[in-house]
């Protein structure tokens, strides 16, 4: 069995740069780097960047069970480096955030990972670039098992796409949730929803039950 766009798949993989592990699904591998997370196999649908692009576009074609390698220059993986990401900071910035910035340091700064390449004075010079612009990227892979449930596949997207599960249900061709706070999600997402699974995607508010026995005490007393 090959793979296309749209298919779900469970898929085991570690990425490598310069023979350093950056990223793994694999408890062997990550206990080998000391790594303590409860890593796992993820549950993806292929095609619709939930992995890294060169890494997603891959996929098309290849068989369950079988082990792949894969190297991909920095186009098809993080970018090549940009020097207009190596930016000249005033120290107060760190000092208002209570880092005590050195050479070679790296930490995460308004959803950036950035690294203090020279302190001087008041001023920082400091590089935005991800750490793996600019490098060749090695990926093992191997795709366990082709998902056919429907609910492991919603739940799949759940957990990738707003970190957490919600209660729905399947209904013909229609991906029903009750809770109103997934609302504004599921109508963000529904279009992409709809193409990676053929479903329609909504919600809707269950009406609180009316309580008929206080309503017939009360009827009762009027008369």
């Amino acid at each position: 069995m090959t793979l296309n766009k749209n298919d779900f798949i469970e898929i085991e993989f570690t990425g490598t740069s310069n023979g350093e592990i950056f990223d793994t699904t694999s408890k062997e591998e990550a206990k080998s780097i000391g790594l303590d997370a409860n890593v796992k196999p993820l549950i993806i649908s292929i095609g619709n960047n939930m992995l890294l692009k060169g890494l997603d576009e891959n996929l098309i074609g290849k068989e369950i069970g079988k082990e792949y390698f894969l190297n991909l220059t920095p186009e098809k993986a993080f970018g090549k480096r940009d020097p207009k990401l190596i930016r000249t900071l005033p120290m107060k910035i760190f000092k208002e955030k209570n880092l005590n910035p050195h050479p070679g340091m790296s930490f995460q700064l308004d959803n950036y990972i950035v690294k203090i390449l020279s302190v001087s004075g008041g001023r920082v010079i400091a590089d935005f670039n991800n750490p793996l612009a600019g490098k060749n990227i090695n990926y093992k892979f191997k795709i366990k098992r082709k998902v056919e449930d429907n609910k492991e596949k919603i739940n799949s997207l759940m957990d990738f796409f707003f970190k957490q599960k919600f209660d729905f249900e399947i209904k013909g061709n229609k991906v029903i949730f009750k809770d109103d706070k997934i609302k504004p999600l599921i109508e963000m997402m529904k279009p992409k929803f709809k193409e990676m699974t053929n479903f329609d995607f909504e919600t809707i508010s269950e009406k609180p039950k009316q309580d008929t026995g206080k309503k017939d005490n009360i009827e009762k007393q009027s008369k």
